[in-house]
């Protein structure tokens, strides 16, 4: 099925098909084209029969069915150009024939099929003019006298009029309507690519937001745990010797509110990051990877103040305090590394110390750091519980491992853990230098 300007060119709604019409409009204007040709055929049928010898009736028949062939324009373009090139010699369908021509041209037809139509076409309606030309000029010779080149040259100016102007136009409008639909389909593609961008930008921000709340989570917890069973270690031993020690009491003590001081700071430095992000969060739904953009660079910013290998030894320290017995090794030497990896290693001792303190109270617990070429590994050694020191019942999440290596592996790092021969537990880590990277 072939279509016209006039078929697809309309942006009205359409309505239920009608064999090869999709609109009433095409319908209605197809209807009225063939009843005007039929018409002007019928007429034009009634000088053929009488110049041809034929009973009139029969005339004006051949003339309505030649003339109704404009109805089916649409679906066959071609037949309705051949009908009319078929009665040029009677001099009907004139109509007809710049309507087929129209048609055709406009229609998805190879253009090869058209020019060579046109040209019988032309050809054919040039032969009738300069046949009923000569025979005027033949009449009135007494009267008009033009040139040899008079007919032939009006013949052509005639049957040129009759031809170029509807391909040119059908044409045209079929180069238009084309035009149109590469646009519209161009525009559906590029709006279904920016509804694909934007379900994807949805899913990274989402899978952004998801990511800074895993790392909050964690230092959160990294941060609540170790301090807080440090605290709960101390007030058990504060129980204990205050009878009996009042002076060391008071050192446990001071010890127990440092500690939660700096609980409190880390804690107000995270929150604050997230206040940060608050009125982020309020826009998120309308730019969401701008306030997860900026809500990382705050918690990147954050980062950076976090605590350092140098800061390892202080940590010990503090267990120590608490009654653990733990030795501090370092081989090769130390030099700053990025921060992300020196806050990750000082976090992997930290939380591997807080086990220590919740599952093996009274263990000897060894702590080693060796800075090699390219990257800087550790590890925390305990070994069995003595059987003495009273467990402090410190509750357990079961997120110390888990956060541990999600650290470790996420800077691309090596991450081991389990239990030793001795009966202890080993936690062991390396992290590549990624300022060496």
């Amino acid at each position: 099925m072939t279509a016209t300007g006039e078929h697809r060119g309309g942006a009205g709604s359409t309505t239920r098909g009608y064999w090869w019409w999709e609109r009433r409009r095409s319908v209605a204007l197809d209807v009225v084209l063939a009843l005007l040709s039929a018409l002007e055929c019928a007429l034009e049928g009634v000088k053929f029969a009488g110049d041809a010898g034929l009973p009139v009736p029969l005339g004006v028949v051949f003339g309505l069915l030649a003339g109704s062939v404009l109805l089916v324009r649409r679906r066959w373009p071609i037949a309705v150009v051949l009908v009319s090139i078929a009665t040029t010699p009677a001099e009907m369908g004139f109509l007809m024939g710049l309507v087929g021509l129209y048609t055709l041209a406009a229609s998805d037809i190879p253009r090869r099929i058209t020019a060579v139509l046109m040209g019988m076409s032309l050809v054919g309606t040039f032969i009738v003019t300069y046949v009923r030309l000569r025979q005027s000029v033949s009449v009135h010779a007494g009267n008009f006298g033009p040139g040899d080149w008079y007919v032939p040259v009006l013949s052509l100016f005639m049957s040129l009029g009759l031809t170029a102007p509807p391909v040119l136009f059908g044409l045209y409008i079929g180069a238009r309507r084309r035009l149109m639909e590469s646009l519209r389909e161009r525009a559906d593609s590029l709006e279904r690519e920016l509804s694909l961008l934007a379900d994807r930008a949805e899913e990274r921000a989402e899978w952004a937001r998801t990511e800074e709340r895993t790392r909050i989570a964690r230092e959160m917890h990294d941060v609540v745990a170790h301090r807080v069973s440090l605290m709960v270690v101390h007030a058990a031993a504060l129980q204990a010797v205050a009878p009996k020690d009042p002076a060391k009491a008071v050192r446990n003590a001071a010890l127990v509110g440092d500690m939660g001081r700096q609980a409190l700071t880390e804690l107000r430095e995270m929150l604050g990051v997230l206040r940060t992000g608050d009125p982020m969060t309020a826009r998120v739904a309308k730019v969401p990877l701008a306030a997860v953009g900026q809500a990382a660079a705050a918690a990147a910013a954050a980062a950076e103040d976090g605590p350092r290998l140098h800061e390892v030894e202080a940590l010990v320290g503090q267990s120590r305090a608490a009654g653990m017995t733990v030795e501090l090794s370092v081989d090769g030497e130390a030099r700053p590394y990025a921060p992300e990896v020196e806050q990750t290693a000082y976090r992997v001792v930290q939380e591997a110390l807080t086990n220590v303190h919740k599952h093996a109270a009274g263990a000897k617990t060894w702590v080693r750091l060796a800075h090699r070429g390219s990257e800087v590994a550790m590890q925390v050694e305990n070994g069995p519980t003595d059987g003495v020191t009273a467990d402090a019942g410190l509750p357990s999440g079961g997120n110390g491992l888990v956060g541990m290596r999600e650290r470790v592996l996420g800077l691309g790092g090596v991450f081991v853990s389990g239990p030793t021969d001795a009966g202890g537990f080993r936690v062991s880590a390396v992290l590549p230098d990624q300022r060496a990277v």
